[in-house]
């Protein structure tokens, strides 16, 4: 690949010089082009920063049950026992129900 383009960027003999003058342009061009581009990739705030900036009304809130006492926990409990103790005798798996 280095020898064709080393072949490519060689002038040809017999060029004529109007084609050595658009040669010359389309070269300026590109140069005033490739000046102009920044190779500093670094920005002041990058993608994740946005992210965390960002504010949107409908977000997910989680909701926050409230907070329940121990005596409450234990009636629940056994409650919750009684249930499944008295619920179908026929069990063949965990009690897990879909």
């Amino acid at each position: 690949m280095n020898h064709g383009a080393r072949t490519m960027s060689r002038k040809p003999p017999d060029e004529d010089p109007e084609s050595a003058h658009e040669r010359e342009l389309i070269d300026l061009e590109f140069q005033s082009m490739v000046e102009g581009l920044s190779l500093d990739q670094s920005s002041p705030t990058t993608y994740l920063d946005d992210l965390d900036k960002f504010e949107d009304q409908n977000r997910f809130q989680p909701p926050t049950p409230p907070k329940v006492g121990l005596s409450e926990t234990v009636k629940r409990i056994s409650n919750s026992f009684k249930k499944w103790k008295n619920g179908p005798t026929y069990r063949d798996d965990d009690g897990a129900a879909l």
